[in-house]
């Protein structure tokens, strides 16, 4: 027999590109679904939620700036890193949602497909939702998707990575930086994602993730003057209520959460989550007219 003590796994937040610690220092523990000790998660405070906004916000301009193609291929980067390190994923899975392996593999695959889903969409979203308007008048008048900005999302509280990541990659795709509050019951998986995130050439600062308690670290950012939309996936009836009307106050984009039994992670995506973080900025610009013949141009 070894005499060799293991080396446990010391689960961080990811903020700005780096791995702090809680800024309180506290933690707390996470259980699989039978009760079993699993680790000690980051339990955040107001402060780490202030600390993520900042790293938001500083990273948000670089990478609203970059191409559509370029924001593609680190999508799909991520997707390949998930890859990689596929069997530490479907463990952790499989104990966070007490799934067995295939299933917790199915999950896993499944969320790394996603991650290529939407790297496909970066450069084609702006020909779907935008274009040329019919206008009457000697006007070019063109419409074109940017991104909202700042956007706090709740993961799903019962799908630790797949639902984890169909709401974080499609705030990304189109430009916008994220602050991730992880699945309050199962948070590993989605710290670890930071893991990868890291290593995958996305700049830091456009996703965050902090662990805790929901409702502790939501309230403020909902509240934040300087996030611009909150997507509401991991909040349940009484806490989106809450957080709604703390957004109003300076008119965040809300996305409202879907009943649980409505929300199968699964499906083909669609557009909505990508639409709901975009804006759509409209120009006008004068036509001339070439020759007696009256073509413009």
């Amino acid at each position: 027999m070894s005499d060799r003590l293991s080396v446990l796994k010391t689960y961080k937040l990811y903020v700005g590109g780096k791995f702090p610690r809680s800024e309180s220092g506290r933690v707390y523990e996470v259980t699989d679904a039978k009760g079993k000790w699993l680790a000690n998660a980051p339990l955040s405070s107001r402060k780490d939620a202030r600390d993520a906004v900042v790293a938001a916000r500083k990273a948000f301009g670089g990478w609203s700036g970059a191409t559509a193609y370029n924001r593609g291929q680190i999508l799909y980067r991520i997707a390949e890193m998930l890859e990689g390190r596929r069997d530490q994923y479907v463990a952790e899975v499989a104990d966070a949602e007490g799934l067995s392996k295939s299933k917790a593999a199915a999950q896993v695959d499944a969320a790394i497909d996603r991650w290529v889903w939407y790297a496909g969409w970066t450069d084609k979203i702006a020909q779907v939702v935008g274009g040329g308007n019919p206008v009457a008048g000697p006007f070019f008048n063109l419409s074109s998707p940017e991104p909202t900005g700042v956007v706090a999302v709740l993961a799903p509280q019962e799908s630790s990575l797949l639902g984890l990541v169909s709401v974080v990659a499609p705030v990304i795709a189109t430009g916008n930086a994220a602050v991730v509050i992880a699945s309050e019951k199962s948070p590993l998986p989605a710290l670890s994602l930071g893991e990868v995130l890291a290593t995958s050439d996305l700049p830091g600062g456009v996703v965050n993730v902090l662990s805790g308690r929901t409702a502790e670290i939501a309230t403020p950012l909902a509240s934040h003057q300087d996030v611009n939309a909150i997507d509401l996936a991991g909040a349940d009836e009484t806490l989106a209520k809450e957080l709604e009307i703390a957004a109003a106050d300076n008119l965040k984009r809300v996305l409202r959460p879907q009943p649980v039994d409505d929300a199968d992670w699964s499906a083909t995506p669609g557009i909505d989550r990508m639409t709901a973080f975009l804006e759509t900025k409209t120009v006008w610009h004068p036509t001339g007219a070439l020759g007696a013949s009256g073509s413009s141009y």
